[in-house]
């Protein structure tokens, strides 16, 4: 990566105040109602387009990981809302526990994702699309992800170990890439041994280069859902091994413009107490993660402007600050916290059969 790209005051360490942003409003729905029931409703809001064969795209997981949206949730989302939708998943670029479609599969249903289909898009092929971009023409996806008319992106949104941040970009982005190529032309700077030798600005401009190529690919089909629950820093990628969760649990996003989805999580971020939000703040900002925000406006997927609605009080427009004025700071339960470490004793004691 070059100098240019890494130096410092690029933007990406740097949160930009709504007041210093310019452009139109898109609409953002939000409700603090974490449950299948504010899911539903969320979703309603932005599912206008939503028809024909329809994909969902969730990040389900490595084995017992304990932050993923919960599998109920979903399950009643797809029973009440998309009987006939299918979860689409990728490969992973590293190895683990679903760089395979065999381990893959098994992790799936470890995980209780066994209530509808699950197409692991890269298991017989790829395919590319176009992009227009500073670093790729096209990005290579999971061939069968040109299967579905419209998709529904579900994301937890969290941090990352290195894109600061896992909103809806980093879902569709590294997500819909395949594992082998579409990931490692995101990750690997070409004649680098080093798996994960692009990070910073760089590594923002092509996850979301990567996203657009999804996104214009469903075009006007396609809207984003961010769960703001059980907000580690880790992402999901790290299954039991993530952060333990010190960030309040938040509420629901919802859009039909991925940038302002994305945004509007990282307002609330910046709208807790200090103490509340210091370890995700911390973490968006040494990653330079706001790039994915700035760079998602240059390339015209949407506006950093938005009204946020909140759907709990008959869609008064609310502030990010209104938004988590009642937040309650991050405690474990008892019940929570016995889960979480059976899960991390049932994922070393697999680990360790396997050896």
């Amino acid at each position: 990566m070059s100098e240019e790209i890494r130096k410092p005051g690029m933007g990406g360490e740097r949160y930009v105040p709504y007041g210093e942003r310019v452009g139109n409003e898109s609409i953002v729905y939000f409700t603090r109602n974490l449950s299948p029931e504010g899911l539903r409703k969320l979703y309603r809001r932005v599912n206008g387009t939503i028809g024909g064969r329809v994909a969902i795209k969730l990040h389900t997981g490595e084995q017992y990981g304990p932050n993923i949206i919960p599998r109920d949730w979903v399950e009643n989302l797809v029973r009440t809302e998309l009987p006939e939708a299918t979860i689409v998943e990728t490969n992973t670029f590293y190895e683990g526990d679903r760089d395979t479609t065999e381990k893959h599969r098994k992790t799936l249903e470890i995980n209780g994702w066994t209530f509808c289909p699950v197409d692991i898009t890269d298991d017989t092929g790829t395919a590319d699309l176009p992009v227009d971009g500073k670093w790729f023409d096209h990005m290579t996806v999971g061939k069968t992800l040109l299967n579905y008319d419209s998709l529904v992106t579900l994301t937890h949104f969290k941090g990352h170990t290195m894109g600061g941040f896992g909103g809806s970009n980093k879902n569709i982005g590294i997500g819909c890439a395949d594992g082998k190529i579409g990931k490692k032309m995101i990750h690997q700077a070409e004649g680098s041994d080093d798996q994960w030798s692009i990070a910073e600005e760089e590594l923002m401009e092509r996850i979301t280069e990567s996203t657009k190529a999804t996104i214009d690919h469903f075009g006007r089909k396609i809207c984003y859902i961010n769960v703001m629950r059980n907000i580690s820093v880790s992402c999901d990628c790290e299954g039991c091994l993530a952060e333990p969760v010190v960030t309040p649990d938040i509420g629901i996003v919802a859009s039909t413009d991925i940038l302002a989805a994305d945004q509007a999580c990282v307002d609330l971020i910046y709208a807790l107490s200090e103490s509340d939000g210091a370890a995700m703040r911390e973490r968006i900002e040494s990653r330079h993660g706001h790039r994915q925000l700035s760079y998602m406006e240059e390339m015209g997927m949407g506006n950093r402007r938005y009204l946020l609605l909140d759907v709990d009080h008959d869609d008064a427009r609310i502030r990010p600050a209104d938004a988590v004025a009642d937040v309650v700071p991050f405690v474990e339960l008892p019940e929570v916290a016995e889960r979480r470490m059976r899960a991390m004793a049932a994922a070393e004691a697999a680990a360790k059969g396997e050896q």
